[in-house]
Formats: C-alpha cells, sequence, structure tokens
C-alpha cells in the first residue's frame, strides 16, 4: 500500500474543497507526483512519515543535476510528451520553478502536519530558495497599437479579445477574473468593476477609464444582440471561455505583428504605467 499516493488524493480533495484553481490543483499534484516517484526510486520511500529533511533537501540537488525534463511523474507521461526532442532538454531548472516546487511540497506537509497525520514536519528548518525576479520590460505604446490592430473587432470572438486585452492593460485584472464577471459586477457610470473570483479569493474592485467605459459599455450591447449567455465574455456558443483559449489568441495576434504579448505583460504594462506616472494617470483615466 502505497500511504504517500493515498494522502496525497485526499489532500486534492482538501484542496479542490477550498476553491482552489485548477492551474493551483495541477500544480500541486504535478510537483508531489514526481518528488513522489523521487522518494520511491531513490529513498525507498512509500509514506509521507518517513520522509526525513534529509530527503527533501537531497530532492532539490537532484533535481539540479537532473535538468529540465530530466524526471518524469509517470512513463506515459514521458512517452505522449518526448522531452528528449526538445530543445531546452536538460537544461539548468530555473530558480523560480525550484522556488514553486518547494512551495507544494511545504503546503503538503504543512497540511500532513496540521491534521496530525505526521508527527515532525520534515520542512521545518529548510532554508527558502529565492527565485530569481527577472526585471520586466514595458511593452512600447507602438507595440501595444500593433497588438490591438491585429483584432477584427466585426468578429465575435475578436471583438471579446480586444475587449479582454483593453481590460487588463486598464485595470489590471487578470484573464481568469474577467471570465467569471457578470453584467451586475459592471458599473459603467462609475468606471468601477467587481472581480468575485481572485487569486487570493478574496472580492477587489478595479476601475476603468471613461474611454474603456464606453467600450464596454458597446460590447456588452454587442454581446447581448448575438449571445444569451450570462457570462460578460462568453464563447461564441455562450459558454464560458478557458484561460488557456484567450492566452493562445493573444499569442496568435501578436505573432502577426512579430511580437510576443502574453497576459502578463500586459498586467505589468498596467503596473509599471502606474507607478511611473503616479496617481495622477489612475485618476486621469477615470475621467
Amino acid at each position: 500500500m502505497d500511504i504517500f499516493l493515498i494522502e496525497l488524493d485526499r489532500y486534492m480533495i482538501e484542496c479542490q474543497s477550498r476553491g482552489l484553481s485548477n492551474k493551483t490543483m495541477s500544480s500541486y499534484d504535478q510537483t508531489l507526483r514526481l518528488f513522489h516517484r523521487y522518494l520511491i526510486e531513490q529513498q525507498d520511500v512509500n509514506n509521507p512519515a518517513k520522509v526525513k529533511r534529509d530527503h527533501i533537501t537531497e530532492y532539490f540537488i537532484y533535481i539540479r543535476q537532473r535538468g529540465k525534463y530530466g524526471a518524469f511523474s509517470n512513463d506515459m507521461s514521458a512517452r505522449q510528451n518526448r522531452p528528449h526532442n526538445r530543445s531546452d532538454f536538460g537544461r539548468e531548472v530555473s530558480e523560480t520553478t525550484l522556488a514553486n516546487y518547494q512551495r507544494n511540497i511545504n503546503a503538503f506537509f504543512n497540511y500532513l502536519y496540521r491534521n496530525k497525520i505526521i508527527k515532525k514536519n520534515p520542512c521545518e528548518g529548510i532554508e527558502k530558495i529565492r527565485p530569481v525576479r527577472k526585471v520586466k520590460s514595458l511593452l512600447t505604446e507602438n507595440e501595444l497599437k500593433l497588438f490591438f490592430t491585429t483584432f477584427d473587432v466585426s468578429r465575435f470572438h475578436e471583438y471579446r479579445n480586444w475587449i479582454i486585452a483593453r481590460l487588463i492593460l486598464d485595470t489590471g485584472a487578470r484573464i481568469g477574473e474577467l471570465l467569471e464577471t457578470l453584467p451586475t459586477d459592471i458599473d459603467i457610470r462609475n468606471g468601477a468593476m467587481l472581480l468575485r473570483m481572485t487569486k487570493s479569493g478574496k472580492e477587489r474592485i478595479v476601475y476603468f477609464s471613461q474611454k474603456m467605459g464606453r467600450e464596454l459599455k458597446s460590447w456588452l450591447e454587442y454581446k447581448d444582440r448575438y449571445s444569451d449567455s450570462p457570462h460578460v465574455f462568453p464563447s461564441t456558443r455562450g459558454k464560458k471561455m478557458d484561460v488557456r483559449n484567450i492566452e493562445t489568441a493573444f499569442k496568435k495576434h501578436s505573432r502577426m505583428v512579430g511580437l510576443d504579448v502574453q497576459p502578463h505583460q500586459l498586467r505589468n504594462n498596467f503596473a509599471k504605467y502606474y507607478l511611473v506616472n503616479g496617481r495622477e494617470l489612475a485618476e486621469a483615466r477615470r475621467r
């Protein structure tokens, strides 16, 4: 009996009950299954109660030595993904990735300790891995203009994606937060939008410019003519959109003009313009 996997399944159920996103759940599951395989093959351990501090510290040495895609949680995944064909196979694993692995492993053992499944937390006292934060450059105004001109706003799905991109730049909201919005969450008159499903789990309000308000109002009127979906940004069939579909669309449109615009870059532009220009910009955009 593999007690580690039994406890992992219970942990994932607990995570689901807390309303964690599918992306976060997938990250936890993948990290812990990789660690489980290492424990079985390298340490002959299948019980989380027998995991020692040294097992965890040695695991990160192992990851650094094997490099990217040097291990998979199962053989089928390795066959399907064909890691040896990747151009970055075997390259150094970033400190950011390692920090994410460590955070996920810590969360699992904290859960086990909190629920008295283990008597001692093996993660206690292990020095945190500090991710190296890369300084992200702003997209220039010309690059942003080029990106936005690639959308054909006479087509439902491209008009929708254009509005989403404009809102991210104008408010700093995430795609997933926008896809959860309903018409009742939007106050055009006061330039405010309620984000109910946020990364932190807490509702927050973001503000958009007067110009963005006019564009959003036009979109809502257009959307209502062609869809009876309750969502502000539905699919062409009226269903709730998946974040990955919007991300893919952004990549497609940015590459049409030789760029690689991603959602986090638009959010980064929003944040940096706010910091560079101060509160005056934010206030001006609301007028």
